[in-house]
């Protein structure tokens, strides 16, 4: 029953995951421009006074949530990992205590269960209908964990970027060899200034479907696209990065 019990959770908080993702993904699409500032543009005018274009209030109450909401991520998906965990381990015990049977040779051998790996897959299935402590039969749906770390707040008309693929409101997961981590915004640039005129290998979230791109870093005359980081900390810390 404890395998069900924590396989249950685990689907539930495999939900309770992708409706963050949806609303966050909400939330950035209304903050794009021209209607809005995105998650680190300028809430003042030139002449340092509030914007008069857009509802200030309403702009700092929706990048607040997409911190809360990216603190939330962080801790269902670590919960999900953990839970998958659980599962494999209690796979791996059944597999132990299976009977054993010789084979023509002479040589015992048990009977193979499928096997996975806890990061990218979920269990899903029900238990023995008694309702006793029988084990569980575990079947394995493949379903990867992605955490995004950045997104892009802002991308030029006819940029190289958008130009391979990149869109407003894409949640970066891998940019290269940079999957989160620190110092972000500097491994970032030094991805980009290193692999410049090659293709770079970028994993994004878009409305909550991983997509896999080639981008490859170039010059041009042209305003980039820019990064906000996810976990930005609110309006205090607005560090950006712009690739052209």
């Amino acid at each position: 029953m404890v395998g069900a019990n924590v396989k249950q959770e685990t689907l539930t908080l495999m939900e309770k995951k992708a409706g963050i993702e949806a609303e966050m993904e909400a939330i950035i699409t209304r903050l794009q421009p021209p209607a809005g500032p995105g998650l680190s543009g300028n809430l003042l005018d030139k002449d340092g006074f509030p914007r008069a274009d857009i509802d200030i209030a309403a702009v700092r109450s929706d990048r607040q949530r997409v911190n809360v909401l990216q603190n939330d991520l962080k801790e269902v998906t670590k919960k999900i990992e953990q839970n998958l965990h659980v599962l494999h381990s209690g796979s791996l015990m059944r597999d132990s205590s299976l009977p054993q049977k010789r084979t023509a040779a002479g040589e015992e051998s048990r009977p193979q269960r499928t096997t996975f790996s806890p990061s990218v897959a979920v269990a899903v299935g029900t238990s023995s209908s008694n309702g006793g402590d029988e084990p569980v039969n575990m079947e394995v749906e493949q379903a990867t964990l992605y955490t995004p770390f950045a997104v892009f707040d802002e991308v030029t008309a006819g940029s190289p970027a958008e130009e391979d693929g990149i869109r407003l409101g894409d949640m970066l997961v891998k940019f290269g060899s940079v999957e989160g981590d620190t110092d972000l915004l500097q491994r970032l640039a030094s991805e980009g200034q290193r692999n410049q005129g090659s293709p770079v290998e970028v994993v994004v979230l878009r409305n909550g479907v991983k997509l896999d791109l080639a981008i490859t870093p170039r010059q041009w005359s042209g305003r980039g696209v820019i990064f906000a980081p996810l976990p930005a900390g609110g309006e205090r810390n607005c560090e950006f990065w712009s690739y052209k």
